[in-house]
């Protein structure tokens, strides 16, 4: 399809814009469910079955979210940088290619289809073991997709309908948020994780079908991209603009302290809901789907105070805020409270990642989005991974078994660990506070809204000269 017909197809398919990017956003959509569902699993798998009663149960769901992150600090720059020089559509459908054939190698660990070699009889490390080589290979073919598929984006949708792209990519993580792990529980404890598996396999390869459906532009290769040096020369010049702007200095400190309270939340989340919250592991999924809820909700209410509150003050107030409602969330011992909390914290989250982007995007110049990306995102995902072996090594070691109390208030391992990602959450709100009220006062005068992880992504695409705002 011509991009001068794309306006004309609007008319037909509505919020999804044009054919090409309906069957984009709907196999990404679908993909991006089946993956809420099947990391989900993983940590259900892993807690309530394979290291069921082990101390180190709690170390080994921190090992997988560390696995995940790798690939984001190591693979993910690079990645991005061959992603610029070959077909974005061909290289999607190989990785979800891979991908779709990747996870189905899982199932004989599961018991539902015997192998001699390989059973469900294999030692709990082994098992485990085996789960972090999948995932950290399909982790990597995601580091792949993710620029790539902003290069499609940019081939089937005008500049103009760009941000309208943008505010669909909210409503699939969502929709991924509010179906994928509801969904996952039922589906393990019922069926077993095999049903996951087959689910998140079949998911990519609907993406496939989806992307093999398209009719994009012939890529051509820029054969500049081919000078190797151009990708450290890019780093240091990203480097540059950290040192240069307050503000981006500010999103890059506040964004590592917030990681480094968040990622403990992430590696522990699953046993705080057996352990302090008293419930079955079965309903553990609700408390992402309701976190969903409320980024959607925030993000509506976020987008329509934005510009009266200011980004900067949106950014550090969201921040403060979620770090004081971690700390209320520590303190839960019932399930349907820790409910109404975690759908607040959500709106809290929202407000967070709408300030987040036109800050990043305002203090950067467009030909440079890419090179502060470069830094930015795997300084983050860093963060979150000392926070998740930390948290993951504390409770396993040091904490395990921990009981204390001060002025009738009790302390486990879980809620201590907790309340002090709280606390660390919120002196990151109070350093961007001052920190933003000290930067160029231009930087922070963008209306605009989105989430942190559409911007990081647009960014990448902006390197190459993509007018893209988010996917």
């Amino acid at each position: 399809m011509h991009l001068d017909t794309i306006t004309d197809a609007r008319a037909r398919f509505g919020p999804l814009l044009n054919r090409n990017f309906a069957l984009l956003w709907t196999g990404g959509t679908i993909s991006t469910v089946g993956d809420f569902t099947f990391d989900t699993m993983l940590l259900l798998w892993i807690a309530t079955t394979i290291a069921r009663g082990q101390t180190w149960a709690p170390l080994a769901v921190s090992g997988l979210l560390v696995v995940v992150a790798i690939p984001t600090i190591l693979v993910g720059p690079l990645a991005g940088v061959f992603a610029d020089r070959w077909d974005g559509r061909r290289t999607m459908l190989a990785m979800d290619a891979i991908r779709t054939l990747l996870i189905p190698l899982l199932v004989p660990l599961t018991g539902a289809i015997h192998l001699s070699f390989i059973s469900a009889a294999l030692p709990a490390r082994t098992q485990i073991a085996l789960i972090y080589a999948i995932v950290f290979l399909s982790t990597c073919c995601s580091q792949f997709c993710n620029p790539c598929r902003i290069g499609v984006l940019r081939d089937v949708v005008k500049e103009h309908d760009q941000p309208h792209a943008s505010s669909m990519t909210q409503i699939t993580m969502a929709i991924s948020m509010l179906v994928g792990p509801p969904i996952a529980a039922p589906l393990y404890f019922r069926l077993g994780p095999q049903a996951a598996l087959v689910a998140d396999a079949a998911s990519f390869a609907v993406s496939f079908t989806a992307l093999l459906l398209m009719r994009v532009p012939r890529f051509v290769e820029d054969q500049s991209a081919r000078n190797e040096a151009d990708f450290f020369a890019e780093l240091r010049a990203g480097a540059r603009l950290y040192r240069d702007s307050r503000t981006l200095k500010a999103v890059l400190i506040t964004g590592i302290v917030i990681m480094l309270g968040a990622g403990a939340l992430n590696a522990l989340d699953v046993f705080f809901v057996r352990w302090n919250l008293h419930t079955s592991p079965t309903l553990y999924g609700w408390l992402a789907g309701i976190q969903g809820a409320g980024i959607l909700a925030g993000a509506i209410l976020a987008s329509a105070f934005v510009e009266r509150l200011g980004v900067a003050r949106l950014l550090w107030g969201s921040t403060i805020l979620a770090g004081f409602l971690t700390i209320v969330f520590a303190r839960l011992t019932s399930f349907v409270p820790a409910l109404a909390v975690t759908f607040v914290i959500g709106v809290a989250v929202a407000g967070l990642n709408v300030a987040a982007q036109p800050l990043l995007l305002r203090a950067t110049p467009r030909h440079l989005l890419g090179r502060a990306t470069a830094l930015l995102n795997p300084a983050i995902t860093l963060a979150s991974v000392i926070s998740i072996a930390l948290a993951g090594w504390l409770v396993s070691t040091v904490l395990h078994g921990f009981r204390a109390s001060a002025g009738g208030v009790f302390f486990g391992p879980i809620d201590t660990v907790y309340t002090v990602a709280g606390l660390v959450i919120i002196a990151a709100g109070i350093y961007a506070m001052v920190a933003l009220r000290e930067s160029r006062p231009h930087e922070q005068e963008v209306p605009s809204a989105g989430v942190l992880e559409a911007a990081t992504i647009a960014a990448q695409a902006e390197a190459v000269g993509s007018s893209t705002q988010a996917l």
